[in-house]
C-alpha cells in the first residue's frame, strides 16, 4: 500500500527553486563561472533545471541526461520501460556544468550521471544542485546547492510530482506495489541513462540502449568503476520523479 501526502506545495517548491537560483548565482560568481552549461537528470531533475535555467537567464540550451544503463544496479533491477534519450546540445569538454536533480538520497544517480557526462567529454568542473536533500547516503556525494532538507522517519520516501505544477510528496511506499523503475527515492531503478562514448557531442543518444547495455555489463564485471562517483534516485515514470 502507498500512503503519500503533500510535503511541499507548488508555491513552496517554487520558493525553494528561487532560493536555489540565488545560491547558485552566488556559487557561480565565487568561482568566476559566467557561462555554465545546465544539465538536468530525467525526469524530476529536468523539471527543476528548466525553472533554474529561466531564473538565471542562461542563453545556451539546456542538456538532459537519462542514466538508467549507467546505474551500478542495472543488472539487478533492469531498465525502466520509458527510456529517454540523453541530449547534450554542445560539447562538454572544458565546460563548467551545473548538474541538477530533484532528490539526493543514496548518491548513486549522481554517480551514474557523472559517468554519462565523462563519456561525452571532460568538463572543467561540475556543480551539483538538488531540490531536496535527505539522509540515506551510500556514496560520499554532497550537493553544492540544496533547496530543501528533509528529515524523514525510517521507511519514508520523497517524490516530486510534475511537471505542472511541481509538488513534493512524502510517505511510505510498499515496494511490492510498484515495479522497478517507479519514481520513489527508496527504489533506485528509474532514470534511463544513455551516454554513448563515440557519438558527436551535440547528438541525442538515440542508440544508447546498445551502448548502455555494454556499459552496464562492463560494470557488472567490475570494468567500469573508473569514472567519478555520484547520486542515486529512482525515477522517470512520467508524472512523478523520485530520489537518489
Amino acid at each position: 500500500m502507498t500512503s503519500m501526502h503533500t510535503w511541499q506545495s507548488a508555491d513552496e517548491v517554487d520558493t525553494a527553486i528561487g532560493q536555489m537560483a540565488d545560491q547558485l548565482g552566488t556559487v557561480l560568481a565565487a568561482r568566476a563561472i559566467d557561462r555554465p552549461l545546465m544539465v538536468g537528470i530525467h525526469s524530476g531533475g529536468v523539471w527543476v533545471a528548466e525553472r533554474l535555467h529561466r531564473r538565471l537567464g542562461l542563453q545556451e540550451p539546456m542538456g538532459q541526461l537519462d542514466i538508467s544503463f549507467y546505474r551500478d544496479d542495472f543488472t539487478r533491477i533492469g531498465t525502466h520501460p520509458q527510456v529517454r534519450p540523453s541530449d547534450l546540445p554542445v560539447p562538454v569538454d572544458d565546460r563548467h556544468i551545473v548538474l541538477v536533480d530533484d532528490v539526493l538520497q543514496t548518491g548513486r544517480t549522481i554517480r551514474a550521471a557523472l559517468n554519462v557526462l565523462f563519456d561525452y567529454g571532460r568538463p572543467a568542473s561540475v556543480v551539483l544542485a538538488i531540490l531536496a536533500g535527505r539522509d540515506g547516503r551510500e556514496l560520499p556525494i554532497e550537493a553544492d546547492v540544496v533547496g530543501l532538507h528533509a528529515e524523514l522517519e525510517p521507511g519514508e520516501q520523497i517524490k516530486l510530482t510534475g511537471p505542472e505544477p511541481l509538488t513534493l510528496k512524502r510517505g511510505r511506499v510498499d515496494p511490492d506495489s510498484h515495479p522497478a523503475g517507479t519514481d520513489f527515492d527508496a527504489d533506485p531503478a528509474a532514470h534511463s541513462g544513455n551516454g554513448p562514448d563515440d557519438q558527436p557531442q551535440s547528438q541525442t543518444s538515440s542508440d544508447a540502449s546498445a551502448h548502455g547495455n555494454h556499459h552496464a555489463h562492463g560494470q557488472a564485471n567490475g570494468d567500469a568503476n573508473h569514472h567519478a562517483s555520484d547520486d542515486g534516485n529512482g525515477r522517470d515514470k512520467g508524472p512523478t520523479s523520485g530520489a537518489g
